[in-house]
């Protein structure tokens, strides 16, 4: 179990914190907002249905992932992460950056679009300011883009109110969006060099949408919850009268999904220290696939390029069996080694991992299987990974998921030393993909690359 009343050295614990923080913030649009506990983790799966604004494509379906943790200041959460200051009990200030889930389809393009250069998701930068009253919660939202993709700004004015009833929580909610001409034109303009006899040029202005919508959780357990929810939005006429979108009256959306929360146990204090994981790792790239690779089917590194990797991470358990299993908390930086095919890079890897050991021989060698899955933002696309998409034809994303599948054995136990049996040594893979091209979240990526990597880790 977690120790609480002996305090560890702990250097690089805040930045575990922020990384893994996550909760989305009451204070902001984010419609997973205060999902889990403070200082509890949580993973699961929605799967978003909207009618697409898009003339032709009809139903737009969307997986989004959910890796999710709330800190006391910091949090991050699928696709938005940022710090959250509690000015009093009734008024908050958010600050953080997001990713905006709105692109053009990436698969089964429509005619309407057929031809036009793709509009991809999007970066943004944040602030959010909430007051709560008797009667409900009112809040704005700053958002401008800060990956020089629309260059656009949006703001939000948003209004809700909780009701409880039992497992039941239903949150309505109504917001008033008020987007610039960079952002709309973006995503729903025409360029001259994109007009044809059926789709005219096309500059779509600044305008005002109005969304009205329910978010509702159930909580099947303790620590299981179903999540849904149903909106329904009023597009400006500056959007809906491009001649690459369905004017219609209403773009009406839903979600469902589940979530499953992982508390500390016992309950974490964090003044009084916690234990900290260090793992460092050296591997090179793969041409195998993942699962290949997990079978033993597969282990050929590449022999063209011979990229590299070389990182370190930092774990805190949220939940240790002593007998068989535990649940860890990590945040890596990861570096690119390109061998001159591109400049080398950095790539940060926040993920959740769940860890088994109740083998029959665990008290002669404990042996680990690991499988961790969470988030990769790298500053350039690897260079393994853009070619193995340009291959076939597929686009790329700097952030994609990340998973990382490992195994190995306690050194002190194999060399018979009490002070290492939290020692290991063994074997993994670094995996980034875009989960078959279902995700948004991942601009729509279908594939990847692997590293296939050896590694030191120990508990401090």
């Amino acid at each position: 179990m977690i120790a609480t009343s002996k305090k560890r050295p702990c250097s690089g614990l805040l930045l575990i914190c922020a990384a893994l923080a996550s909760g989305p913030a009451a204070a902001t649009s984010d419609f997973l907002s205060d999902l889990v506990g403070r200082d509890s983790a949580g993973l699961g799966a929605v799967l978003r249905i909207e009618q697409s604004p898009y003339r032709g494509e009809g139903l737009r379906l969307d997986v989004l992932p959910l890796y999710l943790y709330e800190g006391e200041h910091v949090y991050l959460h699928s696709n938005r992460a940022g710090l959250k200051f509690n000015i009093d009990p009734r008024r908050r200030v958010d600050v953080f950056i997001s990713r905006r889930l709105e692109s053009f389809p990436v698969n089964q393009v429509p005619s309407s679009l057929s031809g036009m250069a793709t509009r991809t998701t999007e970066s943004e930068a944040g602030v959010s300011f909430e007051q709560r009253f008797d009667w409900g919660k009112v809040f704005v939202e700053y958002l401008r883009d800060t990956s020089h993709t629309s260059g656009g700004t949006e703001v939000k004015l948003g209004y809700s109110r909780e009701a409880n009833r039992g497992g039941l929580r239903l949150i309505p909610y109504f917001t008033l969006s008020v987007r610039d001409s960079r952002l709309n034109d973006y995503y729903y303009g025409v360029m001259v060099s994109e007009a044809t006899a059926d789709r005219p040029a096309y500059g779509a202005g600044g305008g005002v949408n109005g969304t009205l919508g329910v978010n509702a959780r159930y909580d099947l357990s303790a620590h299981w919850y179903l999540l849904a929810g149903l909106s329904a939005t009023y597009w400006a006429s500056e959007v809906r009268n491009s001649p690459i979108v369905e004017n219609r009256a209403l773009q009406l959306a839903g979600y469902g999904g589940i979530a499953y929360e992982f508390e500390p146990s016992p309950p974490r204090r964090w003044e009084d220290g916690t234990p900290l994981f260090v793992k460092i790792l050296y591997g090179r790239s793969s041409t195998c696939n993942l699962l290949p690779i997990m079978e033993l089917r597969c282990g050929t590194l590449s022999t063209d390029e011979k990229t590299s990797i070389a990182a370190i991470d930092l774990g805190v358990p949220f939940f240790e069996n002593p007998d068989s299993w535990s649940f860890v908390g990590y945040v890596g930086l990861l570096r690119h080694e390109e061998r001159d095919l591109q400049p080398d890079f950095w790539q940060v890897n926040v993920y959740m991992k769940v860890f088994y050991w109740g083998f029959p021989w665990r008290n002669s060698v404990r042996t680990r299987v690991g499988f961790g899955a969470g988030l990769s933002y790298a500053q350039a696309v690897p260079f393994a990974e853009a070619q193995s998409q340009a291959e076939r034809g597929r686009n790329t994303s700097k952030l994609l998921q990340y998973l990382d599948p490992t195994i190995d054995v306690s050194v002190g136990d194999l060399f018979g030393s009490k002070k290492l049996h939290e020692t290991y040594f063994g074997f993994g893979v670094s995996h980034r993909s875009g989960m078959f091209g279902m995700a948004q979240l991942f601009d729509n990526v279908n594939g990847g690359s692997n590293y296939i990597y050896t590694y030191v880790e120990w508990r401090m």
